[in-house]
């Protein structure tokens, strides 16, 4: 995907379903998707509030825009700001405060 930052024909993918506080609505768009989906990459759009994350499969980002705050159980904080790459290995779990509307392109297996 050439531009991330200026793609505009993403798919509506709904509000977060695990919210603790306000409406996060996510949008995105797949750019690979393995054949037996084992693996997919694209770009995530979501807009602010709070919610409980349980990442299923390792997931590596690249933020490009926006403000969010990641909380695992244990007590870590991971602060995102734009152009923050991280990498949430399969099973982590804790919270997303989204501060300002994130946009991210991503990688999981």
């Amino acid at each position: 995907m050439k531009k991330p930052l200026e793609q505009s024909d993403l798919v509506d993918w709904g509000v977060i379903p695990t919210m603790i506080e306000g409406e996060s609505r996510t949008s995105g768009k797949v750019i690979h998707k393995g054949a037996n989906g084992e693996s997919e990459c694209g770009l995530w759009v979501c807009t602010p509030g709070k919610w409980f994350c349980h990442v299923t499969r390792d997931e590596f980002c690249h933020f490009l825009e926006g403000r969010c705050t990641y909380v695992h159980e244990s007590g870590e904080v991971i602060e995102i700001t734009p152009d923050t790459a991280a990498f949430f290995p399969q099973d982590w779990k804790g919270e997303c405060t989204v501060h300002e509307t994130i946009k991210k392109v991503y990688m999981i297996r």
